[in-house]
C-alpha cells in the first residue's frame, strides 16, 4: 500500500464554475482519488476555494455582501456542487483560514531569510476613476505578444505569456472600463525565481514520465523570451493574508496583503492542517503528508489543473518550496502534474457574461452527476481541446449508459428472475463461453488498470466500455434465455456468471460512476467492493443461493425534446 496526495486546482470563489473547470481539475483528480482508494491506496485528496483578490470583492459588493460573509457563503454553495458530483474530497478548505494565513506568512519569513525576498519600488497602475489601485487582474488590454484584445494584466490567457500590467496596450480598468489611469510608484516584494531558475529547470528536466502539455508550458516560461522573471507576491489591498515575515511585522509593507497567487497554492498545504484540526489529527500527522523531514518521503503528490494554472505549478510555487527548504529535504514537491486543456461549447468558448454554456449547478439540475462524470471524463481534453455538444452527449449517454451498462444489468437480472428467483442459481460448472468471458475480462481488466495507473482518462474509460460492452456479446453468444430449453444447468451457470460480473461492473466503474455503482451493489445485496485480483476469483464472488433484487432503470435515454430544449436554453445571448 502506498500514500498518495492529490490536489485539484482550487476554484475560485467569485461563481459557480462551468463543466470545463470541472473537467479540468477537480472530476479527474476524483476519479484518481477513487481508483487509487478502490486498490487499497491511502489516499488524501484535498481542495479548496480560492477566496483572496480584487475578484473576491467586487464579487460581493455587487451581491451587497461584506466579502466575508461573501466567500463564507460561496464556500457552502461550491462545496455543495461538488458533494453534487459526488467529489470525494477528504477536506475541501478555504483559502482564508488561519492555517494559511500562518503558513503564507511563515513561507514568506522562511524565504527572506534565505535571500530570496526582495523589496523594489515599482510602477502601479492607479484608476482615477476607481480611486484605486489596480491589481493586475483587473487591467485589461491588448496583449504585446500576440494581440489579443482582453490580455489581463498578470497573463493573456490566448497565449499563456507572463505579463505586467504595464506592458499591456491601451489599457483599461475592467473594475469602470475608463482608461483615465496613471502609473504611481509603490513598495511591493517580489520572490526572486530567476535565482532558482537553474534548479528548477533541473527539476522539471527530471520529471520525464510529464504530460508534454505540462513541461512544454513550463519550458517555455523557463526559456521563452527573457525567461524566468521574478513574480510580485504582495498587493496593495485590504483583502487578503496581511505581509507579515512568519510572526513579526514587515516594515514597509503596512496595509498590504500577500498576491493571491503566492498564497492559494500554500493553501494546499494548510489544507491538510485544516483537516486534521476538523478530524482531531494531530500536526504531526498533517505534516507527515506534505514534510519529508517529517514523514513524507513515501508519499506520491500528484496535482491535477488546467494548462492554464501550470506555470504557477511548475514554477512559482516550486519556487516558494525550493527557496525555503534550501538544500535540505522538507516541504514536498509534487511528483506529477496531469495537466488538461480546454473544454470548449457548441463552436466556442463557455461565458458567464453571455450565459453561453452549462454551469455546474444547472447541469445537476436537469440530469444525475453521473450521465456528466461519464461523459466528461471519457472525453477529457488531455491531448487537446474537447468540444462539448448536446448532440455527442446525448448520442454518448445513450449508447454507453443506456444502452451498455444500464442495459447488461436491466437484461440479466430480469431474465433471472423470470426464470430462476432472486437469488442467484446454482447450474452446472462453467460453460465454454464463460470461460472466454473470463479470458477477455482478465485482459481488459490488465489495460484498464495500467490506463488508470497513468491517468490517461480517455484510454481508460474506452476500456471501462469494452469491459461493459463484453458482458452483452456474452449474453447474446451465451444466450441463456434459449438455452435454457435445451440446457437448462448451463443456462443457470451463465446467469450466475453474469450476476457475478454486475458487482465486478460496480467496483471498476465506482470510480467514473459512483452512483451507478452504489446501485449495482445494493442491487446485489453486497458491500464487497474488493478490487478483482483475477477475473475468475471475482466472478464466483457471489455464492449460489444469494439474493439480489432488479433496479429500476438505471440510465434513462436523452430524447431528442430534451436535447433541443437544453441546447436552446444554454446558447446564450449571442453565438
Amino acid at each position: 500500500m502506498s500514500r498518495i496526495l492529490i490536489t485539484s486546482a482550487i476554484p475560485y470563489i467569485n461563481g459557480i464554475k462551468h463543466l470545463g473547470n470541472l473537467v479540468g481539475s477537480q472530476l479527474p483528480a476524483d476519479l484518481y482519488a477513487r481508483y487509487m482508494r478502490g486498490r487499497g491506496h491511502e489516499v488524501l485528496f484535498l481542495c479548496s476555494t480560492d477566496e483572496h483578490g480584487t475578484p473576491a470583492e467586487l464579487a460581493a459588493a455587487k451581491a451587497g455582501m461584506e466579502v466575508e460573509a461573501f466567500c463564507a457563503q460561496m464556500h457552502d454553495t461550491q462545496a455543495e456542487i461538488a458533494k453534487g458530483f459526488g467529489l470525494s474530497f477528504d477536506h475541501f478548505g478555504r483559502s482564508s483560514s488561519a492555517q494559511n494565513r500562518k503558513l503564507t506568512q511563515y513561507f514568506a519569513g522562511e524565504l527572506a531569510k534565505n535571500g530570496l525576498i526582495e523589496e523594489r519600488s515599482e510602477q502601479q497602475v492607479f484608476s482615477l476613476a476607481d480611486d484605486r489601485y489596480l491589481p493586475d487582474r483587473y487591467i485589461e488590454g491588448t496583449c504585446p505578444n500576440c494581440g489579443y484584445e482582453n490580455a489581463r494584466g498578470d497573463q493573456c490567457e490566448n497565449c499563456t505569456k507572463q505579463l505586467d500590467p504595464t506592458d499591456l496596450i491601451n489599457p483599461r480598468s475592467a473594475i469602470s472600463g475608463s482608461t483615465d489611469l496613471e502609473v504611481r510608484d509603490t513598495k511591493h516584494l517580489y520572490l526572486r525565481q530567476s535565482a532558482l531558475k537553474d534548479r528548477l529547470d533541473s527539476w522539471i528536466t527530471s520529471k520525464t514520465d510529464w504530460p508534454v502539455l505540462t513541461t512544454s508550458i513550463a519550458k517555455k516560461w523557463l526559456h521563452d523570451g527573457d525567461g524566468l522573471q521574478d513574480r510580485g507576491i504582495t498587493r496593495d489591498l485590504a483583502w487578503g493574508v496581511p505581509v507579515k515575515k512568519g510572526t513579526e511585522d514587515w516594515p514597509g509593507m503596512e496595509g498590504k496583503v500577500f498576491y493571491v497567487w503566492f498564497d492559494a497554492p500554500i493553501e494546499y498545504i494548510a489544507c491538510a492542517a485544516e483537516w486534521a484540526e476538523a478530524n482531531g489529527k494531530d500536526e504531526a500527522t498533517w505534516r507527515g503528508w506534505w514534510n519529508e523531514a517529517e514523514g513524507a518521503d513515501d508519499v506520491r503528490y500528484v496535482q491535477f489543473m488546467g494548462k492554464d494554472n501550470v506555470p504557477f505549478h511548475t514554477l512559482s510555487f516550486p519556487a516558494t518550496i525550493m527557496g525555503t527548504n534550501g538544500d535540505d529535504k522538507g516541504w514536498k514537491l509534487v511528483d506529477y502534474i496531469k495537466s488538461f486543456n480546454y473544454l470548449n461549447y457548441e463552436g466556442g468558448q463557455f461565458s458567464t457574461s453571455q450565459g453561453r454554456g452549462i454551469f455546474q449547478d444547472q447541469a445537476l439540475d436537469i440530469l444525475p452527476a453521473d450521465y456528466w462524470r461519464w461523459w466528461l471524463l471519457s472525453n477529457a481534453p488531455e491531448s487537446s481541446d474537447t468540444e462539448f455538444t448536446w448532440e455527442r452527449f446525448q448520442a454518448d449517454v445513450n449508447k454507453d449508459l443506456a444502452d451498455v451498462l444500464g442495459n447488461f444489468v436491466s437484461r440479466i437480472t430480469k431474465f433471472c428472475r423470470s426464470k430462476f428467483g432472486e437469488e442467484v442459481p446454482t447450474g452446472g460448472d462453467m460453460t465454454p463461453e464463460g470461460k472466454k468471458l473470463i479470458e477477455d475480462l482478465e485482459a481488459r481488466l490488465a489495460a484498464y488498470q495500467t490506463h488508470m495507473d497513468a491517468i490517461d482518462m480517455r484510454k481508460a474509460a474506452a476500456e471501462l466500455r469494452s469491459i461493459w460492452t463484453a458482458g452483452n456479446e456474452f449474453l447474446q453468444t451465451a444466450a441463456p434465455w434459449s438455452r435454457i430449453k435445451t440446457e437448462p444447468e448451463a443456462a443457470a451457470a451463465d446467469t450466475r456468471l453474469a450476476l457475478n460480473l454486475i458487482r465486478v461492473y460496480a467496483v471498476l466503474s465506482a470510480p467514473f460512476l459512483p452512483a451507478a455503482a452504489q446501485t449495482m451493489l445494493e442491487a446485489m445485496q453486497t458491500d464487497d467492493t474488493a478490487w478483482p485480483s483475477s477475473m475468475a476469483q471475482a466472478l464466483t464472488a457471489l455464492p449460489v443461493g444469494h439474493a439480489y433484487t432488479t433496479p429500476e432503470v438505471m440510465f434513462r435515454k436523452i430524447t431528442d425534446e430534451e436535447r433541443e430544449d437544453w441546447a436552446s436554453r444554454f446558447a446564450g445571448t449571442r453565438s
